[in-house]
């Protein structure tokens, strides 16, 4: 019974009738909503094992609220929080309840950007990098700013950084700090040449080597077609560590969308630098993205996607692919369901290291 009772729930949520209304209004600008969704995932591999592995059913209740503000306004944003309740059916002592919340906020006149985000969030989930659920914290926080400084040119810059502190030795808290610089050029009304530098710094708690990286590039950004937007920068990154030694790798950030017709649309992305394994070994990634979306009717979505990710560990490379499959059905604009499949498998010359996975998943979503 009380595996039914999520079910239970949701079969009253999507029954309910819905609108776009929000939960409270609060004054002229700021909404409240309340969010929640009921999930429920077949997992054969919990823990990313490439023996011995172990597969439940997992059920998840995520109850949230949602404050948005500065409707029709330059200065808009929002703070979302969310609490997730998970619990395995046969593995009892894995059951978790974590939190995060986010907060953003924008200001735009055309001539002048701001930008700002926050967030935090609890976390015990696997990655590529964190195997066996892996408990850990992340805080993030980001600023940036763009200025007109000709009718041609504009000026960008930011700042970013974020904390990881993991609650099982083995893994190494970090910090990351990155600041970016860019240069825009008008080419055209609708498209930007840029070039720009970054710095980006890794520091390590307990394992492995501090890290410095100098990056310049080039790119471009903008409309370049009817159908294909995004933005790409190329260049060049050095890396230092703090133990002596640098290398140098092509860098490469590139996002795009390309609208195959009016109610299809394929997202695009690929990016090549270095990175910092949560053990706290250097790494190269290149990674490349591909999802397609669609609007089968009014109601009924489908998507598709698959990304690969080269894992370069300087003495081996590891190879991870990823693929996805999945339905949605919108009732109305508040209540939604939703169906997917995701196939995962880690391929590594280090004994033990590869894995596949299969996770089935079906939930359902409200927000009022």
């Amino acid at each position: 019974m009380k595996k039914l009772f999520p079910f239970g729930i949701l079969i009253l949520v999507l029954t309910a009738g819905g609108h776009a209304a929000p939960f409270m209004a609060i004054g002229d600008g700021a909404e409240l909503f309340v969010t929640g969704t009921l999930a429920v995932r077949a997992d054969d591999n919990i823990f990313l094992t490439e023996s011995s592995t172990v597969d439940d059913i997992i059920y998840e209740i995520v109850p949230g609220v949602d404050l948005t503000f500065g409707k029709d306004a330059q200065v808009q944003g929002a703070l979302t929080t969310t609490a997730t309740f998970s619990n395995y059916a046969d593995n009892s002592q894995l059951n978790t309840s974590l939190w995060g919340a986010d907060f953003f906020a924008h200001y735009d006149d055309g001539k002048l950007k701001l930008g700002f985000n926050t967030g935090f969030h609890e976390l015990n989930q696997n990655t590529a990098d964190t195997r066996g659920l892996v408990r850990r914290d992340v805080f993030s926080t980001a600023g940036n700013l763009e200025f007109e400084m000709s009718q041609l040119t504009s000026l960008g810059a930011g700042v970013s950084y974020s904390h990881e502190d993991y609650k099982r030795e083995g893994y190494t808290d970090s910090d990351n700090l990155t600041v970016p610089v860019n240069v825009f050029y008008k080419l055209t009304p609708k498209v930007d040449l840029s070039g720009g530098y970054s710095y980006h710094e890794t520091l390590l708690d307990s394992l492995g080597d501090n890290s410095a990286d100098h990056s310049l590039n080039v790119g471009a950004r903008g409309d370049f077609t009817p159908k294909l937007t995004g933005r790409f920068t190329v260049g060049w990154t050095t890396r230092k560590v703090d133990t002596g030694g640098s290398d140098d790798t092509f860098s490469l950030d590139a996002s795009f969308s390309w609208e195959l017709t009016p109610k299809s649309s394929l997202q695009l992305a690929a990016s090549n630098g270095f990175g910092t394994s949560p053990q706290g070994e250097q790494q190269k990634n290149f990674t490349i993205n591909a999802a397609l979306s669609t609007r089968l009717t009014d109601r009924w979505t489908a998507n598709l996607g698959a990304s690969y990710r080269s894992i370069d560990y300087f003495t081996r490379t590891d190879d991870y692919w990823e693929g996805t499959a999945g339905v949605g059905y919108s009732f109305n604009a508040s209540v939604s369901v939703s169906g997917s499949y995701v196939y995962r498998y880690y391929e590594s010359a280090l004994p033990g290291s590869g894995f596949t996975n299969n996770v089935f998943s079906l939930s359902g979503s409200f927000r009022y």
